[in-house]
């Protein structure tokens, strides 16, 4: 997924209120507000004076006119904050035939409503095949090597398990993708000390059949990409 507009290097200045965010724009020094699109704790990545990109834009319809995209990270790495990407990028893998497990599919529909008022992110059918119910999920939290999922407690997503859990059990597969959009971890596992109930839920779910599978993004500031596969260890045992 490419970015549209040539991004613009900033610093960070403050992130507060969730979704708003103070930059100084490095070419003119300029303090100007971003959307931040990241309802997330974002542990890690929101510390002041940490060099991030955005993407302006002259839209009236919008109320500000930078959206933030990437922090860099160090040793040249980089990660991506924007909550709504990984859809984007996952639709792209699926229809290149980059996520093996799900290379099968010939048809995939986003957004489809299923489970008690939800709506998966990809519903994938194909003859002959048991319908996939998708759901995506971006990973930002880094210890060490790992990638960890949730960043702060997640009632929803313990919500989605238990769609994804009923799906399986009327023969349909069911598949929790994750999406680690940062460039610098090896392998993904829960982050169960911030949240044991979606640990417990993870667990629960996978011992009714939902698969579970973890990629990868390279990242540049022209965009992020679909990368390779990682490795999800066995989920720590949820206190």
């Amino acid at each position: 997924m490419e970015f549209t507009t040539p991004l613009i290097p900033a610093r960070l200045i403050r992130r507060y209120n969730r979704f708003l965010s103070d930059m100084i724009l490095e070419e003119t020094g300029q303090e100007v507000r971003a959307h931040c699109p990241n309802p997330g704790a974002m542990l890690g990545l929101k510390d002041a004076g940490m060099r991030c990109w955005l993407e302006p834009n002259d839209d009236p319809k919008k109320k500000l006119n930078y959206g933030w995209r990437l922090v860099e990270l160090e040793g040249g790495h980089m990660a991506g904050i924007d909550t709504s990407i990984p859809n984007r990028v996952v639709a792209e893998g699926l229809r290149t035939g980059l996520v093996p497990e799900l290379a099968q599919y010939a048809n995939i529909r986003p957004e489809v409503k299923y489970g008690n008022g939800s709506r998966v992110d990809f519903l994938l059918t194909g003859d002959g095949l048991p319908d996939a119910y998708v759901e995506v999920k971006s990973v930002t939290l880094r210890d060490g090597d790992w990638a960890e999922f949730p960043d702060c407690v997640t009632a929803r997503g313990a919500k989605h398990l238990a769609e994804l859990t009923e799906m399986v059990a009327l023969g349909h597969r069911a598949v929790m993708l994750f999406l680690v959009q940062r460039t610098d971890c090896k392998q993904f596992r829960l982050a169960a000390h911030l949240d044991p109930a979606y640990a417990r839920a993870f667990d629960a779910a996978r011992a009714a059949g939902v698969e579970a599978i973890c990629y990868g993004t390279d990242i540049t500031v022209d965009g992020v990409f679909f990368g390779h596969q990682m490795p999800v260890a066995p989920s720590p045992q949820a206190i």
